[in-house]
């Protein structure tokens, strides 16, 4: 399966008279934009903000990060199970935007570990994302909507804006392309190659997801066991953050940089990339069993690997998940490697170690908790509310946690360990 991702570099956003692409400089028309979103009759009004890279703001509570995408005519739906019907994603001509981003806030959240997009200072320097431009939405949901259903407006609002704003760049020649192209596990002429899989969780159930959560193709992975994916379909569209993710963005599941690594690899001729699994941690230990067996299963008799790279989604149970799949995995003979976060809060070691499991060495520590920032008061802070901003606003400890793209769980983290 061939994906074609076209790529329109972005220089600039600025608000203006009509949405377009002139050069690198995207112009949005907030009116057309506004209107566009208020066709959802549950939406009451929504904010739209422009914020460049070094300017002085700071962002949150942050729902999600979302880099503009659109399909080409034919290639294939937007966001299926979301904006369009269910079909699979991850092939034909993808339109991106490069260097811009589609950030959303989320009126109805508190402070309390809550995401920040710090764009300037030592934690901005942290985080990738303060080298994008961002057009800043904030959904205001109708009053009197329980909270899951506010949360399905702003999901909807941000998948919408993303694809509004590619769009505008159909009819226009890329500046350049990627090209990712794979024919499965068991492709002929790659023998000898080590054969590496990728398996990752979309989801903890630490956490009940809500019925009109929107994950994977548009399903709250409710009773999802793991499940094969072709590794094109991470990069378009068919997998979203949840209501409440930790160390993730939906940006970063489109630039999936495990899964662009060993695509880099593989196109190289240094590895096979022979798919990827996507499944979720567990609430219980008997469901873990289960679920932890399935992935290393599938892993070996459906796609027959070498070697697998494991990531986790959330916090300390979901670590566990992850090392007693990678335990599994090695018990068939496929070799692991794990990417773990610190979950302590003590930041003491002996806090921080959740498994011990011998056979699952190779482990690569992708930050927590112990980093933080002491910042200054800003000078413009985009909120979902007044009482946010003023908060938000003040001095303020940030820890690398709740600053977006810092302690990332998806292989782009800014941390290593240090002994000493």
């Amino acid at each position: 399966m061939r994906l074609t991702l076209a790529i329109h570099d972005i220089g600039s956003i600025t608000l203006g008279a009509a949405t377009r692409l002139e050069g690198n400089k995207l112009e949005v028309d907030p009116v057309e934009l506004r209107q566009l979103l208020l066709e959802d009759s549950r939406l009451q009004s929504v904010d739209i903000e422009t914020v460049s890279p070094g300017e002085e703001c700071r962002i949150g509570v942050v729902y999600d990060i979302i880099e503009p995408r659109a399909k080409e005519p034919g290639s294939g739906s937007d966001f299926p199970g979301i904006l369009s019907p269910i079909e699979m994603a991850g092939q034909g001509t993808t339109h991106v935007l490069r260097g811009a981003a589609v950030t959303i806030v989320d009126d109805g959240a508190t402070l309390e570990n809550a995401k920040i997009l710090e764009m300037t200072g030592p934690a901005g320097e942290a985080s990738p994302y303060t080298s994008l431009h961002h057009l800043v939405i904030t959904p205001h949901p109708a009053q009197g909507l329980e909270r899951h259903t506010g949360l399905a407006v702003t999901r909807l609002a941000s998948v919408t804006t993303a694809v509004y704003l590619a769009k505008c760049t159909l009819e226009i020649t890329p500046d350049s392309s990627e090209i990712f192209d794979s024919e499965g596990p068991f492709v002929k002429g790659r023998e000898g190659l080590p054969r590496l899989a990728y398996i990752g969780q979309i989801h903890s159930r630490q956490r009940v997801a809500e019925i009109d959560e929107k994950i994977l193709y548009g399903d709250n992975t409710a009773g999802m066991v793991p499940v094969l994916l072709h590794p094109n379909e991470w990069l378009d569209g068919a997998v979203v953050t949840c209501n409440r993710a930790m160390g993730a963005e939906t940006y970063f599941y489109q630039n999936h940089p495990v899964i662009t690594e060993l695509y880099r690899r593989h196109q190289q001729d240094e590895i096979t990339l022979v798919g990827t699994i996507a499944t979720v941690a567990a609430s219980d230990n008997e469901e873990r069993d289960r679920i932890c067996m399935f992935a290393a299963e599938q892993a070996k008799w459906n796609l027959s690997a070498d070697g697998a790279v494991l990531t986790k989604y959330g916090g300390g149970a979901p670590h566990a998940d992850m090392s007693q799949t990678a335990l599994r995995c090695e018990e068939l003979g496929i070799r692991t490697t794990v990417q773990v976060s610190d979950m302590s809060w003590d930041r003491r070691a002996e806090s921080a170690l959740l498994f011990n499991y011998p056979e699952v060495d190779a482990i690569v520590y992708v930050g927590g908790r112990d980093t933080d920032w002491q910042v200054p008061a800003s000078g413009r802070v985009i909120a979902g509310n007044g009482e946010i901003a003023e908060n938000l606003g003040a001095p303020r400890t940030l820890f690398s946690t709740n600053v977006c793209g810092v302690a990332s769980q998806q292989g782009i983290s800014r941390l290593r360990a240090l002994v000493y």
